[in-house]
């Protein structure tokens, strides 16, 4: 990025610790419609991370893609997709006392998810509109990913132009926004008909109750009342999105912690992160968070001995409006500290458990919890140790710090009690409404945005690191975070022919619901795992290893991680949980890498077989460019996330779907076959092709897939090896 910076006239970095791009998107950069050479244009986005949607909320249309993707646009290559159906959501009422924009989000997430609006723009409209606040919007455009849209659109109103003057625009420069967008009609006024959409939902405002969602996935949504009997459920269920397989004879089990006061148990909650990015744009979710933390300290109440908390604003000017409240020091007392300004326990970020409460957790095989303010609780994600994991707002996550444990009724159990030994209950702690909002006007003036941003761009730190200034990148051989990635060498000045893929065995066989984090894991990684032992041998101590998200410019730590989350559920290794296969010329049990290289070196193509929704979560482009060095050709899936489709098309893999009504398991598929897919005819947009499974004892399956190459450029990419290899060779001529 230093590099980059130094190297290209336009481009420009907001150095690391200022804040998470999409809040910094939102409170400085974004400016809905502007003037370019005496042309006035809306302002749109296209962004290398899934929640760059979070900017809809501001009126400003953007989505994410993939880093392949936007590489390409970079380098003139224009976006291309299907005219995509729009899904209106009518929002009426406002919400309850009480009842934060977090939970009115996850209730959102549960609706889209369950209605099916993957590769559809979702346009919010209604009179409920009118009771939320620029940043309850952008909580709820934030998590598109989650519900599975492209965008979730807000359009433009008198709430936009109040947000962008008090957060430090100039006067001058809204009322032009503003007249320019009432002159083209892009203005929500009330007297508005509704638009016409593809289809409708409706959700009453005031029917949105508190809420978490988890313990494995953001569209599972748990009323915080009915939390209690959700959890105990789930602790026996099978093992599954919403299951954790412990017999009924161990959910006693228990752990006692030596130096601490207290045992660990099934559902103890060890994480409480209040994490960007989804609510820590939101000052009323902060702010009550800040205030219950200062209620809870005033009655004498403390976290658990066995929680690890952490404070993770989304920008500085979090920080600044707390301290102005002086809300900063009650949160810091209970353990909230500030960690950093960006994503951090969301993401995997969430550094080691101490080693006694990994301990506990090894020795009595326990299910314990993590409680975040982010939205992603994947498998694997948030803690490889931490099985049970939920999204809740801010509030909610100093509530279940204090609480220390998922098995919680907060309507009847007390968080504590006072010095005359009266129960102190949720209820007494939890600000009123007009206790917050009184909070946010007194705390947060447009000075302070103007204040903080002004020197953006300059900070120490990042100022002292070296940077040459070079036409290309200047590779270090040596280097163990950053290298010159193999898949773009020795490309061909022409297209070679597409070769069939003939004798294909499937690597990996998974069920729905695989994420980008199972592909791509981003979190910490084992020094027994293939990507561990690359960096021993190169002499990098465990200590040392960082995590997967900081090594993606390693092509060898990545293509060694990929399908190595510790959660992950290979059909074709059954007994076995995170990164292993059974290679079957061999009829070993081994690592997914070590398979990959024993195919690869026996000319052996490889493919994965999944169910529905493959690829849901992060826009990670490692989720695609890690099978393809593991020598992957195609993927079989029931259906994709928008997002990883496209990067798998962009790196020269082909998506394919079963047709409509059938699965692998509908087939007679068990992924032992060995597999013919004719990649080599003239492929066309959404064309059906015969694919021939072998199975051991010499019969076959023959079935129909669909080409998830959607458009004519798809094809192209394709039939070039990739996005980037067609740009080259277009740059070429």
């Amino acid at each position: 990025m230093k590099w980059g910076q130094s190297s290209f006239d336009n481009f420009r970095a907001v150095p690391p610790g200022r804040g998470i791009v999409h809040q910094v998107n939102l409170e400085w950069i974004a400016t809905v419609a502007r003037e370019e050479e005496g042309l006035w244009l809306p302002d749109s986005l296209v962004g290398t991370d899934s929640h760059t949607t979070m900017i809809n909320g501001l009126g400003v249309l953007g989505w994410g893609v993939g880093g392949i993707e936007a590489e390409a646009v970079m380098l003139g290559q224009p976006i291309y997709m299907l005219l995509p159906e729009v899904v209106g959501m009518e929002l009426t009422g406002s919400l309850s006392p009480g009842v934060t924009a977090t939970d009115m989000a996850l209730r959102i997430v549960e609706m889209l998810r369950g209605h099916g609006v993957v590769g559809r723009f979702v346009e919010f409209y209604g009179e409920g509109l009118d009771s939320l606040s620029l940043p309850d919007r952008a909580t709820i455009a934030n998590m598109a990913p989650e519900y599975g849209a492209t965008c979730g659109f807000f359009p433009a109103d008198s709430t936009t132009m109040n947000y962008l003057k008090n957060s430090g625009r100039e006067q001058s420069m809204v009322d032009d926004i503003e007249n320019y967008l009432r002159a083209n009609r892009l203005f929500r006024t009330e007297s508005d008909s509704p638009p016409l959409f593809t289809s409708t939902l409706k959700l009453d405002l005031s029917s949105v109750e508190s809420s978490l969602a988890g313990p494995k996935r953001p569209q599972d949504r748990v009323a915080l009342s009915g939390m209690r009997e959700h959890w105990r459920e789930s602790l026996t269920a099978p093992v599954g999105h919403s299951g954790h397989g412990v017999d009924q004879s161990d959910v006693s089990a228990t752990q006692n912690l030596s130096d601490r006061d207290g045992e660990l148990s099934h559902g103890s909650v060890v994480i409480a992160a209040i994490t960007s990015c989804t609510n820590t744009s939101n000052p009323s979710v902060m702010v009550a968070a800040g205030l219950l933390a200062k209620n809870a300290v005033n009655a004498g109440l403390s976290i658990k001995p066995w929680v690890k908390p952490s404070l993770a604003p989304g920008s500085r000017v979090v920080t600044e409006y707390l301290e102005a409240a002086n809300l900063d020091g009650d949160l810091s007392i209970l353990g909230f500290n500030t960690v950093g300004y960006g994503c951090t326990t969301c993401i995997g970020n969430s550094g080691p458990l101490d080693d006694d409460i990994e301990y506990a957790i090894d020795s009595a095989d326990l299910v314990v919890g993590s409680v975040l303010s982010g939205n992603r609780n994947f498998e694997g994600r948030v803690h490889a140790k931490v099985k049970a994991n939920y999204l809740a707002s801010p509030p909610l996550v100093v509530a279940y710090a204090i609480a220390g444990h998922l098995d919680f009724d907060f309507s009847t159990d007390p968080m504590g009690h006072d010095s005359e030994g009266n129960p102190i209950m949720l209820a007494d702690l939890w600000p009123s409404d007009t206790e917050i909002s009184a909070v946010v006007s007194e705390s947060i003036t447009p000075e302070m945005y103007r204040d903080r941003y002004a020197d953006v761009l300059s900070e120490p730190k990042w100022e002292s690191i070296p940077a040459t200034t070079s036409q290309l990148y200047n590779w270090d051989p040596d280097s163990t975070y950053v290298r010159r990635p193999t898949f773009l060498s020795g490309i061909p000045r022409n297209i070679e022919p597409i070769d069939p893929i003939l004798g294909a065995r499937a690597l990996l066989m998974l069920d729905d619901s695989v994420t980008t984090d199972h592909i791509s894991p981003a979190g910490a990684f084992a020094s027994s795992s293939s990507a561990g032992l690359y960096l021993t041998d190169r002499g990098v101590s465990p200590r040392d290893f960082n995590s997967y998200g900081s090594r993606r410019g390693n092509h060898e730590v990545m293509m060694r991680g990929t399908f190595a989350n510790v959660r992950i559920r290979n059909m074709l290794a059954p007994e076995t949980t995170g990164g292993f296969t059974t290679h079957m010329t061999s009829g070993d049990v081994v690592s997914i890498f070590e398979a990959s290289r024993r195919y690869r070196d026996e000319g052996t193509p490889l493919i994965v077989i999944a169910g529905s929704q493959y690829g849901t979560g992060s826009s990670r482009d490692w989720a695609a460019k890690g099978p393809l060095l593991l020598g992957v050709r195609a993927v079989i899936a029931t259906s994709f996330e928008r997002i990883h489709r496209s990067n798998l098309v962009g790196m020269g893999i082909l998506p394919l779907t079963f047709a409509e009504g059938d699965d692998a398991y509908s087939l007679g598929l068990d992924g032992t076959e060995s597999f013919d897919i004719p990649a080599d005819i003239a492929l066309e947009p959404g064309q059906n092709i015969p694919i021939m499974a072998r199975k051991e004892g010499g019969s076959t399956i023959r079935f129909e897939a669909v080409v998830r190459l959607d458009t004519p450029v798809e094809v192209e990419y394709y039939r070039n090896g990739g996005i980037l290899q067609t740009v080259l060779r277009g740059l070429a001529d």
